[in-house]
């Protein structure tokens, strides 16, 4: 560890991974070139690995690091293990190191916490871009970190301001979240009838709601299942909900209501009642393979039809829809085709300032939906900050692999 004098500073990440084969926990070999193999991904230096299996089962893995050590000790019996990376300086990410050997084990829960020692060093994300692909954040300032049962959640100081990462993604910076959430509300706003009811699913900031409100819906209600997310933003975060305006849209005291509910769960009681909106947003994490993964159930063709159910005549649903880079577009072409197959009336918009796409339908057909956009967009009652009408014409485009895939169905 010569190489990190002057840097006393490591982080210490204590993990627990459930959910996995008996047998890859009893496979001494196995978990020991996952462990090391893991670790060098991440940026670690092995240097010894030893390993260790009890009897009647078990194993207990210690890798010797340039850094420092990691260490696995498993428990077959009931498919769990525990993990424990410990890495000095900066070359290393320990997160990282945990993320890989998860996957190396097809783990279905991962909890983490990462203790930071010594003196401290910016913290990093390496937010995952496709396969093979990251990008790194520097974190000045960590403001709130935490597992809320639903995700992992760290609001910190980037060079783009506060920033919301979930999951190691980044869903919100301070410099960027209004071109994201009007180029998820805009289109959707200009596509529909009217705006008096919105129903927004996710969006843990509030920007939606607030944005909705301004384009003249006296009634939002905003559904999220993750409470502590929801109210970290509140306090935190420079934009979206104050923790007063919050406490209001609790209470229902105002155009905007809070629910902490699950999005499928409220959305078919709403169904039951023959609640009605002109506009429905599901603004959520990218959709992803993991399993446990409870968002993902919001992005099926289910749930967009029974999102059609609550429309007002008229009405829009709208989504993100992932990104269009060839190297992470599986999930917009996914989306797409769900949407195509759902509604007879689809707009793409793929922001010009950011790496997100959306998508806004309507359960009946529009002859020129491009067109009708445009020609609303003057008269809305809020004029958008970061986009215009130029913007739009251009970004409506879906990318060909996108247009290729659904001709070709």
């Amino acid at each position: 560890m010569s190489d990190h004098i002057g840097k006393f500073a490591g982080r210490h990440v204590l993990a627990e991974l459930d959910g996995i084969e008996p047998a890859l926990l009893d496979d001494r070999d196995f978990l020991r070139e996952a462990l090391a193999s893991a670790l060098r991904a991440a940026g670690a230096t092995v240097t010894e690995v030893v390993a260790h299996r009890f009897a009647p089962q078990g194993v207990t893995v210690l890798a010797l690091l340039t850094e420092s050590h990691a260490s696995v000790h498993t428990y077959p019996e009931i498919g769990a293990m525990f993990v424990d990376v410990f890495t000095c300086g900066e070359r290393a990410d320990p997160e990282h190191a945990v993320r890989l050997l998860a996957e190396a084990l097809r783990t279905t829960s991962v909890r983490t916490s990462t203790v930071h020692r010594g003196h401290q060093l910016p913290r990093r994300i390496s937010e995952p871009l496709g396969g093979g692909l990251t990008r790194v954040w520097d974190v000045s300032e960590v403001l709130f970190e935490a597992h809320t049962g639903f995700q992992y959640v760290l609001i910190g100081r980037t060079d783009q301001g506060v920033s919301l990462f979930c999951d190691d993604e980044r869903q919100s910076t301070e410099a960027s979240q209004l071109v994201y959430h009007e180029a998820a509300l805009v289109p959707a706003l200009a596509l529909a009838d009217r705006v008096r009811r919105v129903l927004v699913i996710g969006s843990s900031e509030g920007v939606l709601s607030q944005l909705a409100v301004q384009a003249g819906a006296a009634h939002v209600d905003h559904v999220d299942i993750d409470e502590t997310a929801v109210r970290a933003c509140a306090e935190h975060l420079p934009y979206g909900y104050t923790p007063a305006e919050l406490g209001r849209a609790e209470r229902g005291d105002g155009p905007v209501r809070v629910h902490f509910r699950d999005g499928w769960d409220f959305l078919a009681e709403a169904v039951a009642r023959g609640d009605r909106y002109d506009v429905v947003v599901i603004d959520l994490p990218d959709e992803n393979t993991d399993p446990a993964a409870q968002h993902n159930r919001l992005y099926g063709k289910d749930f967009l039809l029974r999102c059609a159910e609550v429309l007002s005549p008229g009405g829009v649903v709208t989504c993100q829809a992932g990104c269009p880079a060839l190297w992470r577009n599986d999930t917009l072409r996914t989306a797409y085709r769900r949407f195509t197959e759902a509604f007879p009336t689809v707009v793409y918009y793929g922001s010009d300032e950011q790496e997100w796409a959306f998508l806004s339908a309507r359960p009946d057909p529009v002859a020129d939906p491009v067109d009708r956009i445009l020609t609303h967009l003057p008269g809305l009652p809020r004029t958008p900050v970061t986009l215009d009408a130029e913007a739009l014409r251009a970004g409506t485009t879906p990318p060909r692999s996108v247009r290729t895939q659904a001709a070709s169905r």
